[in-house]
């Protein structure tokens, strides 16, 4: 195929996408806006002006990037396993898998399309904030870094729910029972400085952690690791799941439901 071709090919999965969950935005980009708007009622309006500020920084705006990262992590992850596991279910993946599309750009147009939607619902939850905190950037380049790179990596972990998914509610496992207690123990509501020496080791071990700190110090210039590390291991993340994801679907593992 020609650059031009390829570039086509690219557009038309990723703009397929996206006209998918903005015809049913009620569903797609309502409810997690919802969601975070009760968070910043319940924890920084009623609770966060009984805690003590973090690094110097008031506990509103203190959860203000873990919420917002909540948000795009799981907007990116549903979007790209419920769209790639209907495909399947639908049979319509076996069309692509057919045609001369490269398989990397298969994966590259899902993954946009998962990236788009959470950068979307992430910059709505965002300017919801400002209602409870004024926003403050302490480096933007870094917030534009770590937003990205995590709704990468989790539209690339929704795809490899959806090529082992053999029904739909295989979906909703992985989400159930590992992304939103990992999310919940990322230090979206505290600083793993606060933690016993035995539960700050634990926590180094979730990925989700750097994902949000990194976003953090972007705000606020603190952070509990240090950010270069933060990136780096966000960065190993993506380009693991993009390869696994590559090999699976080069391979037709998981295509038939």
């Amino acid at each position: 195929m020609t650059i031009r071709q390829n570039w086509n090919a690219f557009y038309t999965i990723s703009r397929k996408e996206v006209v998918r969950f903005m015809r049913i935005w009620k569903q797609t980009l309502l409810p997690p806006v919802i969601n975070q708007f009760l968070y910043f009622i319940i924890f920084g309006a009623f609770i966060g002006s009984q805690i003590k500020d973090i690094n110097g920084v008031l506990y509103m705006a203190f959860i203000v990037p873990g919420l917002v990262m909540m948000a795009v992590i799981n907007s990116a992850y549903m979007n790209v396993v419920s769209s790639f596991f209907g495909a399947k279910f639908q049979k319509n993946i076996e069309e692509l898998m057919v045609s001369p599309t490269p398989t990397s750009l298969i994966i590259a147009g899902y993954a946009m399309g998962g990236v788009l939607r959470g950068l979307m619902v992430g910059a709505i939850v965002f300017i919801i904030s400002a209602f409870f905190a004024a926003p403050v950037i302490f480096n933007g380049w870094l917030i534009v870094l770590f937003v990205f790179l995590t709704a990468t990596l989790f539209a690339l972990g929704g795809m490899l729910n959806g090529i082992f998914a053999r029904s739909f509610d295989d979906i909703g496992l992985f989400s159930t029972f590992i992304l939103t207690p990992l999310t919940y123990f990322g230090g979206v509501f505290y600083s793993i400085h606060d933690l016993p020496p035995f539960w700050q080791t634990l926590s180094r071990a979730n990925p989700i952690l750097y994902m949000i700190d990194g976003f953090r110090y972007g705000f606020y210039g603190t952070a509990d690791v240090n950010v270069l590390i933060s990136a780096v291991v966000l960065t190993l993340f993506v380009v693991i799941l993009g390869a696994l994801n590559y090999i699976l679907i080069k391979r037709g593992v998981g295509m038939r439901t």
